[in-house]
Formats: structure tokens, sequence, C-alpha cells
């Protein structure tokens, strides 16, 4: 399938950064640039400091209309290296308005400044408080789940499996769009057929890798590198969002194979014309708006379903 027309209008129309290139000021400033429209609305959207065992957490929560069915911990991407809530507001109001869901949005460290596994506990923090505050959130605690792009979907199912293996809430889902699941070496196809001229570059994300990982880069992690898992038996039900011109696409699609294999309800789905980070190029492009009201039905329906939590004190 060809690149999406209206795609290939947005990547003419803008110079493609040599972002692998850049110093980390100018990549963040950059990003900022792009902010997306405050759309749709929600009923309240603030931003708060909840603790850490590194002094706090930034978030922000997004609160729908009416009675909502479940809360979304969101984590945003950006190579672990750039992106915040800002960056990233539209996404999280289209699902929280869509999904009539809770969305509370970790504002986490990032590196080079913060490397691997900073940020990743700065998103088990505001897990862990969202699963404890779901009183104050107004949410069934049941009804908790992850999320994230790209680098936030490594973060958000690098989360599950600890919260699995250790004394973590019970999770009712995950919600992975283009997940950064693996190393980027050896490459895979995807990483060939789409190292440059789709905006994320494969340049772009061997830089990515470096500043979070260090020398942790060949090291097989599976906190780094969830695809290495030894086991994805008993995660959460997933929904896997993958792009045909992407560099992350394989990864992406084999995460949700070794879900499918592990017994793991899970819905892959190939939006073939789009690019890495589609979903964030706003909501008059229809593969993005397509994207999200499918994430939002799946949300929708798995909020109906009953959920479960763990005994205080109980381990897995």
């Amino acid at each position: 399938m060809p690149l999406d027309p209206q795609i290939a209008t947005l990547l003419a129309a803008k110079p493609q950064l040599a972002r692998h290139a850049l110093p980390i000021a100018e990549l963040r400033a950059a990003l900022l640039t792009q902010l997306p429209p405050k759309c749709p609305p929600v009923a309240s959207a603030e931003d708060r400091i909840i603790p850490s065992a590194e002094g706090g957490v930034t978030v922000r929560i997004y609160r729908p209309e009416g009675k909502a069915a479940g809360c979304l911990v969101y984590f945003h991407g950006g190579g672990f290296v750039m992106g915040s809530p800002d960056t990233h507001d539209q996404i999280c109001r289209e699902l929280c308005a869509g999904a009539q869901t809770v969305i509370v949005a970790a504002d986490y460290r990032l590196a080079p400044e913060h490397p691997f596994p900073c940020g990743l506990n700065d998103c088990e923090a505001v897990l862990r408080w969202a699963a404890e505050h779901s009183g104050e959130l107004d949410v069934d605690p049941a009804k908790i789940m992850v999320g994230g792009d790209s680098a936030g979907g490594n973060l958000a199912t690098v989360l599950a499996i600890r919260m699995r293996d250790k004394d973590g809430p019970y999770l009712h889902g995950q919600v992975l769009l283009y997940p950064v699941t693996d190393a980027p070496l050896p490459y895979k196809p995807s990483y060939i057929e789409n190292a440059v001229g789709y905006s994320l570059t494969r340049d772009d994300m061997l830089r990515f890798w470096r500043d979070y990982a260090g020398d942790g880069l060949a090291a097989n992690n599976s906190e780094l590198y969830p695809l290495r898992a030894q086991s994805l038996a008993g995660l959460p039900a997933s929904i896997v969002i993958t792009a045909g011109f992407d560099p992350l696409r394989d990864e992406g699609r084999d995460y949700a194979q070794r879900l499918m294999d592990a017994g793991v309800p899970t819905t892959l789905e190939q939006y073939d014309g789009a690019i890495h980070g589609f979903v964030r190029l706003g909501p008059q492009l229809a593969l993005a708006k397509d994207a999200l009201q499918q994430v939002s039905l799946w949300m929708t329906d798995r909020f109906r379903r009953p959920g479960q939590t763990r005994p205080r004190g109980q381990g897995s």
C-alpha cells in the first residue's frame, strides 16, 4: 500500500529534521513548535505533583464529562528524550472523551540527563499512585489500564510486566501505539525499508537508544526490550497499533504476536499507509482520527468487562 496522501502532503510541506544530530535542547524545542490543538473539550485538565522516591512526578489528570468508565495511565512518546503532557495533549483529550475515561498523563524524567531506569521508575510511581487513589479519581480500582505511544508504549508494557511479577495492581488493559519493544540491532526489515524519509529515521532511533540506555544498548534486558521477556503470559488484554512506514513496525507486530501466542487477548491493527507518530498529527488527518476512534471503542468495550484487584500484600 502507498503512503497515505494526506501524510505525504504533510511530509512534503516541512523539512525533515536531522533529529539524530541535534543538541538535546534544540530537539525538544522543535517538538514544542508542533503542539496540537486543545480538542476535544473535556470536563477538566489539572496538573499536579504526586510523590515518588525521587521527590515527585508531575501529572496531568483529564476527567471526562459524567461518570468515568475507568482510568488510563498514559506515557507520552518522544524517544525517551523529549515530549511532555503538552506535546501529547490532544491524544489524551481524544481518549478521555472517546472512551469516557480518566487519563493520568505522566511527565516523567527524560534522558540523557536521566537515563534508564529513571523515567521508568517515575512511571511506576504514577501508576501505583493512580491505583492507590482510585477513590479520589472516582474510578473503579479494577478498571485501570496503562498505555502510551512509541517510547511511552515501551514504558507501559515494561510496567505491565513489572506489575505482573511484583506486588503491583492488576491491570485491566494496555494501549500500545506503535510501541518500542526491541533493540534496534540487528536491524529488522522495517528498520531497513523505512530508514529515512518518513519522519522517524533509523539514525534517530539509534540516538534515542544511546541516550536512554547508554552502555546497556546491547544488553539482553527485558526492562529495556520487552519483546525479549521470557514470558508474556498473564499480561492484560491489549490493543497494538502499528504503522506501515515506520522503523518500529515489525517489533510492534512481533510483540502483539507474542502476546497472542501467550494467550493474552490482543487486537493488532496496522495502518499500512501511516508513518510513526501519525496519531499525533491532528484531528484533520483521517488515519489519526480512525486510530483514536478504534482505540476508544476498544477501551469502552474493555471497561464494560469485569476487572480484578490484587488482595493487599499478595504478590504473583
